[in-house]
């Protein structure tokens, strides 16, 4: 960080109907997530290594992976010291940690989207 300059922080997280997690940060942005992509995104080693590993075309599935699941959301949205959140799903996931910087990256705001 340059000297001077402000630490990115957010100052304000809500839950948008259903499906996004709105963040407002002290520069102003305002991010818009979907917890779909957030889940997608999710930064811990399992699900990094999950999508690194090429899809397997011969892959069967398990009779638990075949029945119907409730629409992924999230349990609870904890604060992780001033740099990070943790999210538990309503799958039972919760071991990914959210850094400030990665949900900054992961934006899916019109701006952001164009910009990448």
């Amino acid at each position: 960080m340059e000297p001077g300059a402000t630490k990115l922080r957010p100052l304000a997280l809500r839950k948008e109907g259903s499906e996004r997690l709105i963040i407002e940060w002290s520069d102003g942005h305002r991010s818009v997530h979907t917890w779909k992509h957030l889940r997608e995104n999710c930064p811990c080693a399992s699900c990094r290594g999950e999508r690194e590993r090429p899809p397997d075309p011969f892959r069967i599935l398990k009779p638990s992976e075949l029945v119907p699941r409730p629409p992924l959301a999230p349990v609870a949205v904890t604060p992780l010291g001033h740099y990070a959140y943790k999210i538990t799903w309503n799958d039972g996931h919760d071991s990914g940690i959210y850094t400030l910087e990665h949900l900054r990256q992961l934006c899916e705001c019109a701006a952001c989207r164009a910009s990448r």
